[in-house]
């Protein structure tokens, strides 16, 4: 009587299936595993963020940047020029650099009967070269640097001064109250109200004479400019500004006043210098009006760069 042959069969087959599965499970990995977010590519290195690049990645022209009725206004011997000259001088003279894409510039210098005058541009781009830091950090940066090479005083927070102000007020009244009971405390006398307001009288007296007056200070900067016109940042242009005043006076009592804006919008940073010296002798230049032409002039360009 033949044997009978299932069970060998049944073997063959669950041993094949069982290869089958191992080798499935052995070639595929978790799907689930391999569409989480934290999943890290081989090596076990984590991929690292790149950082923004800059907004600008090309300079406007620098010496077509400034309309000729802005140059006239800025440079007064321009209309003493003939038309020949006048159309020359409009072309200023573009300034050296080795990278046309990342610092352009130009200048134009035009004398006059009065005085002579210098304008310049200077158009900076500013690249990060560090993966971790963008061009805009980069150039704000810069842009501090700017600021600490023109001394220019930084604002401070009032909240931060106001503790100060007040632990200054009252150690004044302190002293002022021990000044006016000071000479009745000394002559041993119970100082009434009458006789406490006798010193302070006296003081008064004395600053009504001009006994007691202090003496001018004459350590003054007169090339300092006037109150509201001195350094400062500008609040309004950009996304960040200053403005920087400074007169260098000869020994002839002429002077020559230099005004200086720097703004920055996101990597690029402008520089507008404008110069003015006069011929006459004791004759200074008009800061008001110097600082009004370059902040105006410095509103043009920035709106010029949002069109490149």
């Amino acid at each position: 009587m033949a044997r009978k042959a299932y069970p060998r069969r049944a073997r063959v087959t669950g041993t094949l299936m069982l290869l089958v599965a191992l080798g499935a499970a052995g070639c595929t990995g978790d799907p689930a595993a391999e569409d989480s977010p934290d999943a890290k590519p081989a090596g076990g290195q984590a991929t690292t963020a790149q950082a923004e690049p800059g907004k600008y990645q090309t300079l406007p022209q620098p010496c077509r940047a400034v309309e000729t009725g802005t140059l006239d206004a800025m440079l007064p011997g321009l209309a003493e020029l003939d038309q020949e000259q006048r159309q020359k001088a409009y072309e200023g003279t573009s300034s050296v650099t080795y990278d046309s894409d990342r610092r352009t510039g130009c200048r134009w210098k035009v004398d006059s009967a009065d005085a002579g005058h210098l304008l310049r541009i200077d158009f900076e781009r500013v690249v990060s070269y560090s993966a971790s830091v963008s061009d805009d950090a980069r150039a704000q940066a810069v842009y501090g640097d700017r600021m600490k090479e023109a001394d220019l005083p930084l604002p401070s927070d009032p909240r931060e001064e106001q503790p100060e102000r007040r632990a200054d007020d009252s150690a004044k009244a302190d002293r002022d109250e021990a000044r006016a009971t000071a000479p009745a405390d000394e002559a041993g006398q119970g100082a009434s109200p009458e006789t406490s307001e006798k010193p302070g009288k006296g003081k008064e007296e004395e600053k009504r004479t001009g006994k007691n007056e202090e003496p001018a200070d004459e350590t003054a900067d007169p090339s300092a400019p006037a109150e509201g016109l001195e350094p400062r940042l500008l609040q309004q242009l950009a996304d960040d500004a200053f403005i920087d005043d400074q007169l260098t006076t000869s020994s002839s009592g002429s002077g020559q006043r230099t005004v200086t804006v720097v703004f920055r919008t996101s990597n690029v940073i402008v520089t507008v210098e404008y110069e003015a010296q006069p011929k006459q002798v004791a004759e200074v230049p008009d800061s008001a009006s110097m600082q009004e032409k370059a902040r105006e002039l410095a509103g043009l360009l920035a709106e010029r760069l949002s069109d490149v």
